[in-house]
């Protein structure tokens, strides 16, 4: 089946501007992301949807395709990434399954995704969406209430043994994939038919502060030591 896989980077970063081709470890933010996806043999095309000519050239320069430029009103802070989506496979030849990559995951490696796309394929599910598991369980949250007394968060009972609860597990920005019409008809990646893939807390950090940034230059910077950028290999779990 054929598989585009969108990497959507828009020009106005508030938080940290410039942020999609600020420098990484040596590399712009970005590009992580496209050589990730150029690795990866289940991908055939990989495209950027940026709205900023300067992205847009670097993106180029890194291999991706950037067939147009998206319009203003689809790079607003409130613009939505499925519409950001449906606008690009409106400009792209049709392919049968997409996936949705975020520049801000820069150390999701190609090998993540091959075996995302492999255990979305092996379950017969409609989409993919990566997760990491969450330590500070939902069970264990806590509320003030009218008093000023910590109480449970949603009035069940607290369980203090760890081994009683079952995991749970929380997106991680890093992989969305999925059969592109049935995307495109829930508008989301979230069906009644969605598998997970799990990934370790150290490849899903997602890069939105300062501190982000300078955490996940610290672990690519390790990373790079003993590979180049097109040769990312996942570190051992």
């Amino acid at each position: 089946m054929r598989n585009i896989a969108l990497i959507a980077a828009r020009g106005g970063s508030k938080g940290l501007p410039k942020k999609n081709i600020r420098d990484l470890a040596g590399y712009p933010l970005i590009a992580w992301t496209i050589h990730a996806a150029l690795e990866c043999a289940c991908i055939d095309r990989v495209i950027v949807s940026t709205d900023d000519k300067e992205i847009a050239s670097i993106a180029r320069q890194h291999g991706a395709e950037v067939p147009f430029l998206r319009p203003s009103e689809l790079a607003q802070d409130d613009s939505s990434s499925i519409d950001v989506l449906l606008h690009a496979l409106s400009c792209v030849e049709e392919s049968e399954v997409v996936t949705l990559l975020q520049p801000t995951s820069p150390l999701r490696c190609s090998q993540d995704i091959e075996d995302a796309f492999a255990k979305w394929s092996n379950t017969g599910a409609t989409s993919c969406v990566s997760v990491r598991q969450v330590k500070a369980h939902p069970n264990w949250l806590v509320r003030m209430n009218a008093e000023g007394f910590l109480i449970p968060y949603d009035d069940a009972p607290l369980v203090r043994n760890r081994q009683e609860l079952q995991p749970v597990y929380v997106p991680n920005g890093a992989i969305y994939m999925g059969l592109t019409h049935e995307i495109v008809k829930a508008r989301s990646f979230y069906t009644t038919r969605t598998t997970p893939y799990i990934m370790s807390d150290e490849r899903s950090w997602d890069i939105d502060s300062l501190l982000d940034f300078e955490i996940c230059e610290m672990l690519l910077s390790r990373r790079t030591k003993a590979h180049s950028i097109a040769q990312q290999d996942c570190p051992a779990e």
